[in-house]
C-alpha cells in the first residue's frame, strides 16, 4: 500500500480556482520532500541515498523527470504537491486541496502518475487513486482533460498537470463527459451536485 505523508501544518493560505500559484503550501516540509519508507517518512534530501537507482540519468524521460521534481521543491504551486514513489521515478503519488471558496473546499485527493520513456513527447497516465464525482473523472479515476490527450505539449510538467487538474475541479465541462451523471447534475442541479461534492470532501478525510 503507498503512503501520502503531510506536514501536520500542511494546509496554510488561501487557494482559489483563479489564483493557483500562491505561496508555498506547506509551512515546512511539501509532500514532495518526502517518500514512503516502510512506517516512517522520509525527508527527500536523503532519498538518492536510500535508493539511488530511482534517480539514474540514463534516458531523457528520467532527466526530465527529474528536473520536473526539482521545480516542484524549488517553486511548489499552492495546494499541489507531488514525488517520485520510492525506487521509481516513473511512477508518481500526488495530492491536490480542493480550492478554496467551492465544494471542494477543504477536500484532500490523492493521485498517481504514470509516465514512460516517452516522456515529454507523450503524457503520463493520470489516476485519482480517492473516490471522485466529477463530470470529467471516470469511474476508474482516470480523467478527460485536453492536456492529457490531444492538447498535450512537451511544454507541460507535472506541477502544470497538477495546477490543471486542480482547476478542471471547479470548472468541469459538463460537454465532454466521463460520468454522466455527474455532468447532467451540475447542469441541472447544482445544489445536489454541490452536496454530493461535499460528500466526496468528507470522505476524502477519512480514505487510507
Amino acid at each position: 500500500m503507498e503512503h501520502f505523508y503531510l506536514s501536520t501544518n500542511a494546509y496554510s493560505g488561501s487557494i482559489s480556482c483563479s489564483t493557483l500559484r500562491l505561496q508555498a503550501l506547506f509551512h515546512r516540509y511539501p509532500l514532495s520532500m518526502l517518500v514512503d519508507a516502510g512506517s516512517q517518512p522520509l525527508l527527500r534530501e536523503d532519498f538518492t541515498e536510500k535508493s539511488p537507482q530511482a534517480f539514474e540519468m540514463s534516458t531523457p524521460a528520467r532527466k526530465r523527470l527529474m528536473r520536473d521534481f526539482k521545480r516542484l521543491q524549488q517553486d511548489p504551486p499552492a495546494g499541489i504537491s507531488g514525488a517520485p514513489q520510492d525506487n521509481n521515478i516513473m511512477l508518481w503519488n500526488a495530492v491536490i486541496f480542493g480550492p478554496d471558496d467551492t465544494p471542494w473546499d477543504g477536500g484532500t485527493f490523492k493521485l498517481t502518475l504514470q509516465f514512460t520513456e516517452d516522456y515529454p513527447n507523450k503524457p503520463p497516465t493520470v489516476r485519482f487513486v480517492s473516490r471522485m464525482f466529477h463530470p470529467n473523472i471516470y469511474a476508474d479515476g482516470s480523467i478527460c482533460l485536453d492536456i492529457l490527450q490531444n492538447q498535450w505539449s512537451p511544454i507541460y510538467d507535472v506541477a502544470a498537470i497538477l495546477t490543471s487538474i486542480q482547476s478542471l475541479l471547479c470548472d468541469p465541462n459538463p460537454n465532454s463527459p466521463a460520468n454522466s451523471e455527474a455532468a447532467r447534475m451540475f447542469s441541472e442541479n447544482k445544489r445536489e451536485y454541490n452536496r454530493r461534492v461535499r460528500e466526496i470532501v468528507e470522505q476524502s478525510w477519512t480514505a487510507d
